[in-house]
């Protein structure tokens, strides 16, 4: 969603984060971090890289005012007053305001770097951005040493630049939503910790959110109804004919999209109970018509189980992509003899 070729680091600080449920206290540094050019050229994309490939925007959210939003407030005036003075208040503001969403035990203390970036692209756009990036873990490495004459060898701990845990960028662009938040996490043990209590961000109402909502709603029908009812092989049929619909489809019409997928009214009327059932339990509301993101597409196909797994230890993965494969070369039948049920399936040859 963002590229980095241009970007720098303006500003940049480190502070250490507590878990105040366990009665743990703030560390705050009141300096900028000076980098030398090898820490640097290590931290930009280990920073930034996790961006690249996010396919969806959050956008601020208070119940009173979104100009209330703490996060919100406090990167505004950053981006108001670039100021060395402002960005260090305000970065220890957020560990401040962090530190008080740690109600659990299972919330992890560690390191939070706080940066100021420079030169982002967001839609072919440069702009600026603050990013809030917590280290949660850290892995043991050798670090060698010399002892006299001999080389020895001893256990540290640090941070590992393959994964990084918790983060989100702020960026200086809005729309008629309000300000761009791009969010990571890869630690996701508490899902309302970082989203929700400590950003208070929710979805942009976009075509990446419409296209997300209506597939997990298909996801959750193939699981809940099409396969106790009809079984795995028809389940994974309506899976892959989904995602057949999207990928030839620029648009998604409902009532179209049930006219081709169901062949009849009783299963369309299944599928128009179930979107109901859908809306209500998660509080959300299925478009109609909508636009498809194909970022989004190549993501919650992954999610799509289409393997047949039988309890003769044999496993059936069928291709979401091929949504004739099942019905043409796949047959399900009973041996009297055995007493078994059974699969037939076609090939011309083994890959």
């Amino acid at each position: 969603m963002i590229k980095r070729t241009r970007t720098e680091i303006s500003k940049c600080i480190i502070h250490k984060v507590a878990n105040k449920y366990n009665s743990g206290q703030n560390a705050l540094s009141e300096n900028l971090v000076r980098f030398d050019e090898e820490s640097y050229e290590l931290l930009l994309p280990f920073l930034l890289k996790p961006f690249g490939s996010v396919t969806q925007s959050y956008r601020f959210n208070h119940h009173a005012d979104v100009r209330l939003n703490e996060i919100n407030k406090y990167t505004s005036d950053i981006f108001e007053d670039e100021s060395k003075e402002v960005f260090i208040e305000h970065s220890k503001n957020m560990i401040n305001h962090l530190y008080e969403q740690s109600n659990s035990a299972n919330i992890k203390a560690g390191d939070v770097i706080v940066a100021y970036f420079e030169g982002i692209e967001y839609k072919d756009v440069l702009t600026e951005a603050v990013g809030i990036f917590k280290i949660e873990s850290k892995v043991d490495f050798f670090q060698t040493y010399l002892d006299d004459d001999s080389f020895d060898v001893v256990v540290q701990k640090g941070i590992s630049t393959k994964k990084l845990d918790k983060g989100c960028l702020i960026l200086n662009s809005s729309d008629g939503e309000g300000t761009v938040v791009l969010s990571v996490d890869n630690n996701n043990y508490d899902a309302q910790y970082w989203i929700k209590n400590f950003l208070n961000v929710k979805y942009a109402d976009d075509r990446n959110l419409h296209t997300q909502n209506y597939l997990e709603m298909c996801k959750e029908f193939s699981e809940e109804v099409i396969k106790p009812e009809y079984g795995k092989q028809e389940q994974s049929t309506f899976l892959a004919n989904t995602v057949d619909y999207f990928k030839e489809h620029e648009s998604v019409d409902y009532h179209n999209f049930k006219d081709e997928i169901f062949e009849e009214d009783k299963h369309k009327d299944l599928f128009e109970d179930y979107k109901k059932h859908f809306e209500k339990l998660n509080d959300v509301l299925i478009r109609n018509n909508f636009e498809v993101s194909d970022a989004v597409l190549k993501k919650e196909k992954s999610k799509f189980k289409t393997e047949i797994k039988l309890d003769t230890n044999i496993q059936i993965k069928i291709d979401v992509d091929a949504p004739d494969a099942s019905s043409e070369y796949l047959e399900q039948g009973y041996d009297e003899e055995k007493k078994m049920k059974f699969y037939k399936v076609y090939y011309n040859a083994e890959k």
